[in-house]
């Protein structure tokens, strides 16, 4: 099981890094996020009977763990224990403008998922992760059509922030 484990995180760790990035902005708190949806995924991986695909399963697991990581932060008093540190830029310097500019264009449009609801938020970060509508509608526990109302909403919403962002 260990050995499947290992197999499963490597190939899914990106997908959960991203999803652990689509909720938490601080870097040091997606590490943290990311660990324990590793933690999570492990655990219940005993339990999974084959119902969806185990891709559906971790993405479930991986949602529920991060609004749980949420609500518990935002309970808590604010700290500068998490400093954020910025990566290092490229050198060249029309290298350095794109990747810029590629960098910020990503960080609105994560700020402005951020923003949404939990439902809106999960619906769309599954969604960008290539889930079908059926997928996201099983994670959820909503009907396919509910999933393609929300998504639209969702996308107009954050077509909206991103543009007054600008």
């Amino acid at each position: 099981m260990i050995q499947d484990f290992a197999t499963l995180l490597e190939e899914y760790n990106p997908l959960l890094s991203r999803i652990a990035s689509s909720y938490e902005a601080n870097t040091h708190l997606q590490q943290e996020l990311l660990q324990e949806i590793s933690l999570a995924v492990w655990q219940a991986l005993s339990r999974f009977k084959g119902d969806s695909s185990v891709k559906t399963y971790i993405v479930r697991i991986a949602h529920n763990r991060a609004v749980n990581h949420v609500a518990y932060h935002a309970k808590q008093p604010k700290s500068d224990s998490y400093c954020e540190v910025s990566s290092p830029l490229a050198s060249s310097t029309r290298s350095v403008e794109a990747s810029t500019q590629q960098k910020n264009q990503l960080e609105r449009l994560l700020q402005a998922v951020r923003e949404l609801s939990i439902q809106n938020k999960q619906i769309v970060t599954m969604s960008m992760e290539g889930l079908s509508y059926q997928e996201i509608a099983e994670v959820c526990g909503i009907s396919v059509s509910n999933v393609g109302v929300i998504l639209n909403r969702a996308k107009k919403t954050l077509m909206e922030k991103v543009q007054d962002d600008r």
